[in-house]
């Protein structure tokens, strides 16, 4: 089975598919896309205009973790869908709040 994400020696990457101007925030999950990849669904009010929606990302994963918002950053795929979300922090306390959105539907 993939993860929605993969641990680093200072944090985790997390792999998000985002959806812009929703009528919510939320983190929804995980999903699995036709080859196999897993995601976390997203959902951000803000638009896809001058990296809003990509700061919106950022707030809403740090709180939902309860992390400090500058641990939480955008490193690839800046203009699509698919995103890779870098989070720094202690990689075994990650792992633990990262497979909890696994579990959860409708964070």
């Amino acid at each position: 089975m993939a993860a929605h994400y993969r641990l680093r020696a200072d944090g985790a990457d997390l792999f998000v598919r985002l959806t812009p101007k929703s009528s919510r925030d939320a983190l929804e999950g995980v999903e699995k896309t036709a080859d196999g990849a897993a995601h976390v669904k997203a959902r951000v009010r803000a638009v896809p205009e001058k990296g809003a929606a990509n700061t919106a990302l950022e707030r809403l994963v740090a709180r939902s973790l309860g992390l400090p918002s500058g641990a939480v950053t955008v490193v690839a795929g800046g203009t699509s869908r698919l995103k890779t979300v870098r989070i720094v922090g202690e990689p075994p306390t990650l792992a633990g709040l990262l497979d909890g959105l696994a579990a959860a539907d409708g964070c």
